[in-house]
């Protein structure tokens, strides 16, 4: 078991770590403006369950082997980035569904009955919770940047002194774990309040579902061309 003091040094860096802008928090706020505060709550718990598997797999010594094997690791990063071309294509046909009936383009008899309509197949069409835990969980999963970088940071702060290093690992998963639901909550809960301001208007809407499609597709060639 780590000590105190470590667990709070590492607690804080993770912290850190988890403010600094980067894809996964990048992939929680334009999902929580998307979908709503639920939504990137749903996807945040996706984030933190594939961490865990990430702390096994460095625990266990897996992540070590996958480090060792370059076509692993391409492999890995061509399926991420072919997941976060399909959510860009995804959020670049997404249509439009305003709330309360109130359409921000001005539309109003025929034209604002058929924004209505158009909401209302975009509300049947909006994945489930369960299936935004699996959109964060993949994400995750899918990064091989993730894996290598656990391998590289639990270690530094697990002491052999104080006994079996595996177990010591597992505890600051779950430390870094933590840390990443408040601070990934918090931008959730934050981007989903101003989320539902942009949900009134059908023209944010539309610019909103344009950013996020160009951002995951930035994403994907960001993580297609990484190297380890």
């Amino acid at each position: 078991m780590p000590s105190l003091e470590t667990l709070v040094a590492f607690f804080g860096v993770a912290v850190l770590l988890g403010l600094t802008p980067g894809p996964d928090n990048l992939f929680v706020l334009l999902q929580s403006a998307q979908r709503g505060w639920r939504a990137g709550m749903a996807v945040v718990l996706g984030l933190c369950a594939g961490l865990v598997v990430h702390t096994a797999a460095v625990a266990l010594g897996l992540a070590a082997v996958f480090a060792a094997s370059a076509l692993a690791f391409t492999a890995l990063k061509f399926c991420g980035a072919a997941y976060l071309a399909w959510l860009a294509w995804h959020s670049l046909r997404a249509p439009v569904a305003v709330v309360d009936g109130a359409v921000g383009d001005g539309a109003t008899g025929e034209e604002g009955a058929g924004a209505n309509g158009q909401s209302a197949r975009g509300a049947a069409a909006a994945p489930g919770l369960a299936r935004m835990v699996g959109r964060g969980m993949v994400m995750n999963l899918t990064n091989p940047k993730v894996l290598i970088f656990f391998l590289a940071f639990l270690p530094q702060f697990a002491d052999p002194a104080r006994g079996s290093v595996a177990p010591q690992l597992m505890v600051l998963g779950v430390v870094f774990m933590l840390a990443t639901l408040l601070v990934f909550g918090a931008i959730a809960c934050f981007s989903g309040a101003f989320g539902v301001l942009l949900q009134r208007s059908a023209r944010a809407q539309r610019w909103l579902n344009r950013v996020a499609g160009l951002v995951f597709l930035g994403l994907a060639v960001r993580l297609a061309t990484v190297t380890r």
